[in-house]
């Protein structure tokens, strides 16, 4: 059976990012947003954590580290993708990495204590379904957890979804929150993160007007949506 048209585009497009070696990129780009959630998961040495859009796997790393007893599984659409995030982690004995689409994660059910995903959610082409799946994935008690710097309430990211090459879904905190009710889970809450980057007096790429408008954006910060299975 062929792939859905929109699995496809996914593919293509960060098998794309993969070829151009944006996957590597990401560490710099996400990682101070991803330090403070990574405290609030409460992550224990013997946690089995899958990673739903890992990329090159920079996350899925450091994820083995904080869980040297545990399993980590990180999972991508793009076939490149994890071929870059199987060479850079070779000899952590306690991740590994699949190939798969959110739709239909390639796992057991009732495995996984944590999920996260970073800056990936907002691509799914149907994130109910998504959502859905991380619930079938997650253990009783465990706890899936979705970051994105992409979502209706900061206002100064809503242009990013014209000059993507795939479609987003732009959706509020509540939105995404309800998602996660419906799906199951429990104790739904959210909150931002302010991105503590230092901001240049000066701001030339394609994501926003300039250096005021990238502050402002940094200043409301990711949003960090979470439940309890």
């Amino acid at each position: 059976m062929p792939e859905p048209k929109p699995q496809q585009r996914l593919r293509e497009e960060f098998d794309r990012w993969a070829a151009d070696g944006r996957g590597e990129s990401m560490e710099h780009d996400h990682w101070p947003i991803a330090r403070p959630a990574l405290e609030l998961m409460q992550i224990a040495e013997t946690s089995n954590i899958m990673d739903v859009g890992c990329g090159a796997g920079w996350l899925s790393r450091i994820l083995a580290q904080r869980a040297p007893r545990g399993r980590v599984v990180g999972m991508d659409i793009s076939d490149e993708m994890i071929a870059h995030a199987r060479k850079a982690s070779a000899g952590q004995k306690n991740l590994s990495f699949v190939v798969g689409t959110v739709d239909n994660i390639p796992w057991e059910p009732n495995f996984f204590d944590r999920i996260i995903t970073v800056e990936s959610s907002y691509y799914w082409p149907d994130p109910a379904q998504g959502v859905r799946e991380l619930y079938r994935v997650a253990t009783n008690n465990g706890s899936a957890w979705t970051l994105i710097n992409y979502y209706r309430d900061n206002p100064y990211c809503h242009q990013w979804g014209k000059l993507l090459a795939v479609p987003t879904h732009l959706l509020s905190a509540e939105e995404w929150k309800n998602l996660f009710r419906d799906a199951g889970f429990k104790n739904v809450a959210h909150q931002l993160i302010p991105d503590p980057t230092p901001n240049r007096a000066t701001y030339t790429g394609r994501w926003f007007r300039d250096a005021k408008e990238l502050a402002a954006f940094r200043a409301i910060g990711a949003l960090l949506v979470h439940g309890t299975k």
